[in-house]
């Protein structure tokens, strides 16, 4: 049986504190009305599923468990989650997964501008569309996206997989088109599955770093003589 905590009657703070105290079970978050920081920072294997849409970053600093939201979130959900599963059946709004160093992220709708701005290791999964910047400086991990990707994707990637089924409207600074290899399929096969999307990882495309930005060339020694 889960444990109901209401925010209509409880405090964000006294949730957390709940939620930071457990150390097993499930808990059902009622009335969240766009309340930001919700389960944050859970370090146990917990289940928390949140009924309704929240606001500003929704399990920041994820460690264990699996964080349901039941819903759309606003910016920041899920930053920097180290390990576990959070996952809305609704739409992110900016910056999701943000700098995410391991775990899976799951958003079923779209996720707008940003999203998986430097990951670090985190996979995550849109249903939808990803807004314009997404992946930005992404260092390692995959994004995942099975609508379309909005302008600028992977500007200034470093080593981390995206992997598109839609339309990309353009890329960014030093990142290509790159061949998808018995490999890349497998790692995608691997993370489509654990997101439980159902999708032919041969339909999609794969995008990465050309690694031209990631050393000086004397040859651009003219251009930062200019640029003092």
């Amino acid at each position: 049986m889960s444990t109901v905590v209401d925010l209509e009657t409880s405090t964000l703070r006294e949730l957390n504190a709940a939620l930071h105290a457990a150390d097993s079970g499930d808990f059902s978050v009622v009335n969240p009305r766009g309340a930001h920081a919700v389960a944050a920072g859970i370090s146990t294997p917990i289940g928390v599923t949140i009924e309704g849409s929240v606001g500003y970053y929704c399990a920041g600093m994820h460690q264990a468990g699996r964080v349901l939201v039941q819903g759309n979130a606003s910016t920041g959900l899920a930053e920097n989650i180290m390990s576990g599963e959070v996952r809305i059946t609704g739409s992110a709004t900016m910056s999701a997964g943000a700098t995410g160093h391991g775990g899976l992220l799951v958003i079923e709708g779209n996720s707008g501008a940003r999203c998986g701005i430097s990951m670090k290791g985190v996979d995550i999964v849109v249903g939808g569309n990803v807004g314009h910047m997404s992946a930005f400086m992404a260092q390692a991990g995959s994004l995942v996206v099975l609508g379309d990707a909005a302008a600028d994707l992977g500007d200034s990637i470093y080593e981390a997989n995206v992997f598109v089924r839609g339309d990309v409207a353009s890329l960014g600074a030093d990142c290509i088109e790159q061949e998808m290899r018995p490999e890349h399929i497998a790692t995608l096969a691997n993370v489509l599955s654990a997101a439980a999307m159902d999708a032919d990882p041969a339909d999609f495309r794969r995008f990465g770093s050309a690694r031209q930005l990631y050393n000086f060339h004397v040859d651009d020694i003219d251009a930062e003589v200019a640029a003092r």
